[in-house]
């Protein structure tokens, strides 16, 4: 037990990277569809590269659910609705009718004209019985759009039978309606029978949408799920031939049957789906050992990797499930952004690659969705090399959107050699794509806070001049701020020249000496007159004051919230050196084994990188310029080698990837740039 532990200790970080893999690839595959994939690729259009395909066994020729649903639609046209002829209704109405005309009567004529009343009433029961017999309908609320020449089920004593729907009389038209029977009957009291008819007349017959629904359902279920069967033995296609809509039916339903029929291996598809996704994620780590070895060697970057990745296979997952289309939207291409943000655009392919792989496992049409997204994700990298605006994300949109239209036109004609089954919904899609990938933005900020990560775009924030610790410095200490500008000109392009980020050696060297704000009258370069405030000092002190800077930066920095990779350059750019001359002035006034060599050592660490390292050269090599007097090519050159052999000799190199070839071409730099900031003349020979 002792000796495990002890291996578990031993090799924790390549255990905790075995793990990471482990749980993406579990991740993965319980997302994947758990039924066996059909062993062959086919699009509408294109020919059969296959051996001629013969039915093993009876399979039917299902429909699609949009012909379903298309017949479904043509049935709700054919369905004749049912209207119920209310008994029980209609004699209450009849009653309370009657009641109500003699109510009026007697409001408008009294009790006199006992003769007209007779006839009146006697013509006024005889019209109500006549419409409501033939029925009245409340056509408005009948619930569904029927025409007078429509025929429904007309529904009475419980026997269904079936009439014109303009046979019934209809609410909506019931003045035409009363003004025809009070014409044809009786002339006299016309406008009293008329508002009277009109006032107690109600709809006796109603649309019965329950009945309906369940004529439309029996409709429906008698609908056949499949156009036909396909026998054993049958000749499915032969090599070669073109794949058209007919064919494109049979392979499809072959595909689900085979899948519906294949969900029994269940075990045996977990286990090549396991190796279907750990080779591609294998391969990704592999890609990162053997061309990206300093990323894959912290923890956070295989974790953010293998997250983007598995993120991006659920939400696809999650598209294909509720519609396949739907997988045009998914913004893929995001992870290219991300990526390329805090990384490089190789990297950012590998990771769009190795993604659109494991997605194309489960999505239609696969052949089609790689080409698309391979295609759309190269030109997503081209146009974000140089990250260093946030208008680029605009830019970037607007050249997925543009790549997501043209391949699918030209697949589209491809497929079907006509523009007209081009359609027009996808464009809307892509866009929609297009406007997701600016999500990349926030997702790159919180990324940024949750790994403590830094890109590119918030490099050149920390750099600017504006950013308010850089003012404060430049107005407290003015001559250390031009003293971070030159340096951060050296640094800069001397990293461009071997090799690393420059947004970062500006970044750090416009930092790395923002502790002498503090304390700004104690440097030379902030130092008005001959005035010295160090000779008030012992050594020892003035030795504090001077290394304190690089402490108190480091808090000031932590204080104000800016990245750890920007800290890094002020905790490193005095490495474990000496502060000389302090120290040189106390050797002539005390014995070598009198003196603490300690308080006068700067508290490190070295620099750990080529831009820090490089900082760290330009720092030392920018001060000293300024105590050369009548700076000439000689003097320059022998100062520039004097301070980079010196840090060498202490070793403050030792823990950067930076080679002698790259310090060689540092040096040159160096002095090139000394001499045109010091206007100095390169020597001809005589």
């Amino acid at each position: 037990m002792k000796n495990f532990l002890s291996a578990v200790r031993n090799y924790y970080n390549e255990i905790y990277k075995a793990l990471i893999f482990i749980t993406a690839t579990v991740l993965i595959v319980y997302m994947l569809p758990k039924e066996a994939k059909f062993s062959y690729e086919y699009s509408l259009g294109r020919p059969w590269k296959y051996e001629t395909l013969i039915a093993d066994e009876d399979f039917p020729v299902l429909k699609s659910k949009d012909v379903l649903q298309k017949e479904k639609e043509e049935l709700k046209k054919q369905v004749k609705p049912y209207f119920v002829y209310n008994k029980e209704l209609t004699r209450h109405l009849l009653k309370n009718g009657l009641q109500m005309f003699d109510s009026l009567w007697v409001r408008q004529y009294g009790f006199e004209n006992e003769l007209d009343y007779v006839k009146s009433r006697a013509f006024f029961k005889k019209t109500l019985k006549r419409i409501y017999k033939k029925g009245l309908v409340d056509d408005v609320d009948a619930g569904v759009k029927v025409k007078n020449e429509d025929v429904v089920y007309f529904v009475k004593d419980k026997t269904a039978t079936e009439k014109f729907f303009g046979d019934l009389y209809h609410f909506s038209d019931l003045t035409n309606v009363v003004k025809s029977f009070v014409n044809r009957d009786l002339k006299n009291n016309y406008d009293f029978l008329y508002q009277a008819l009109t006032k107690v007349l109600r709809p006796n017959v109603f649309y019965d949408k329950k009945k309906t629904d369940a004529e439309l359902q029996t409709m429906q279920k008698d609908i056949s799920p499949f156009y036909d069967v396909v026998q054993q033995g049958q000749l499915i296609i032969s090599k070669g031939e073109v794949v058209d809509q007919n064919k494109y039916r049979i392979l499809e339903s072959m595909r689900k049957n085979f899948e519906k029929k294949s969900g029994k291996s269940y075990t045996m598809i977990i286990l090549g789906q396991v190796i279907l996704v750990a080779i591609p994620l294998f391969a990704f780590m592999l890609f990162l050992v053997y061309f990206r070895l300093e990323y894959f060697m912290e923890n956070k970057n295989i974790i953010l990797y293998l997250s983007l990745i598995t993120l991006m296979v659920f939400v696809s997952r999650l598209a294909v499930n509720i519609n396949p289309v739907y997988l045009y939207i998914v913004p893929l291409v995001i992870n290219v952004l991300v990526i390329r943000a805090f990384y490089d655009t190789r990297l950012a392919l590998m990771v769009h690659l190795t993604t659109v792989l494991l997605v194309s496992y489960f999505v239609p049409n696969s052949f089609r969705f790689l080409f698309l997204q391979v295609i759309t994700g190269i030109i997503t990298i081209i146009s974000i090399v140089t990250l260093y605006k946030r208008s680029q994300f605009f830019i970037t949109a607007l050249y997925i959107f543009l790549s997501y239209s043209v391949m699918y036109i030209a697949m589209v004609l491809i497929t079907n050699g006509d523009f007209s089954m081009v359609e027009p919904v996808n464009f809307m899609y892509f866009a929609f794509n297009a406007a997701m990938v600016l999500f990349a933005y926030p997702l790159i900020y919180v990324i940024e806070k949750l790994f403590g990560m830094i890109t590119d775009i918030s490099l050149l924030e920390y750099a600017d001049t504006n950013n308010e610790l850089i003012r404060d410095l430049s107005k407290k200490a003015p001559g250390t701020f031009q003293h971070s500008v030159q340096v951060a000109n050296l640094a800069e392009e001397a990293i461009r020249e071997i090799g690393g980020n420059p947004l970062l050696v500006r970044a750090g060297a416009m930092y790395h000496d923002i502790g002498k704000g503090f304390n700004p009258v104690y440097f030379t370069e902030n130092q008005p007159g001959s005035y010295n405030p160090h000779d008030d000092l012992s050594f020892e002190e003035s030795a504090r004051i001077i290394i304190d800077h690089v402490l108190m930066g480091v808090e000031l920095a932590r204080k104000n919230k800016i990245p750890e990779q920007i800290i890094d350059f002020i905790r490193t750019h005095h490495g474990t050196k000496r502060v000389e001359y302090f120290y040189r002035m106390s050797l002539k006034e005390n014995a070598a084994e009198d003196i603490d060599k300690e308080e006068f050592t700067y508290k490190g660490p070295i620099p750990y990188s080529r831009e820090t390292c490089v900082l760290m050269m330009a720092d030392a090599v920018e001060a000293a310029s300024r105590s050369i007097k009548e700076p000439d090519d000689r003097k320059i050159s022998n100062l520039v080698d004097a301070i980079i052999k010196s840090q060498m000799d202490e070793g403050q190199y030792d823990n950067s990837n930076i080679t002698l070839r790259d310090i060689n071409t540092v040096k040159k730099l160096f002095k090139k740039r000394l001499m045109s900031i010091y206007h100095v003349r390169i020597a001809y020979p005589d």
